[in-house]
């Protein structure tokens, strides 16, 4: 094998509430990110820092991007993402960690809006369009009931899971 493997760690969080119609997900629009811009994506989530875990990953960024506080126990596991980036070189590959969370502090708002034009609460069956792929991917089996524990994306062979 040459050139290595750069694989690249990220926690998404998914804030879940009872609405008028049911249970909603709040997400983001994201601009200005280089990285599929003009689609929907969670209201929080980044990259994993050197020496952070992924849980406290998740409580940050949530804070950085949202403004609200969450505690580590209030995180539920969702399913974790192994994806692959080709057009990259060198080639790279992600693992996203997703998890939900319906107890948090403090009133969601957009606080980097270089990075995130709006905030929508969305039901599972109304989503809006588009929404990044791996992760339109996840809310879909998060409405069905059939959310893998460990998934793959962006693979010719994908084994496990779809």
């Amino acid at each position: 094998m040459t050139g290595g493997l750069a694989l690249i760690p990220s926690a998404y969080v998914l804030l879940r509430r009872h609405g008028t119609h049911g249970r909603e997900v709040l997400l983001q629009y994201r601009q200005g990110t280089g990285f599929l811009d003009g689609h929907w994506a969670c209201a929080a989530a980044g990259h994993v820092e050197p020496g952070e875990t992924v849980f406290a990953a998740a409580v940050r960024e949530a804070d950085e991007e949202l403004g609200v506080t969450i505690c580590e126990s209030a995180l539920v596991p969702l399913t974790v993402v192994q994806r692959r980036h080709e057009d990259s070189q060198p080639i790279n590959q992600r693992v996203d960690f997703f998890f939900a969370c319906d107890r948090w502090s403090g009133e969601p708002s957009v606080r980097e809006p270089e990075k995130s034009a709006a905030l929508m609460w969305a039901r599972l069956d109304q989503l809006p369009t588009p929404v990044v792929p791996h992760e339109l991917a996840v809310l879909h089996g998060l409405r069905m009931g059939e959310l893998a524990h460990v998934r793959a994306h962006g693979f010719r062979d994908a084994s496990g899971p779809a």
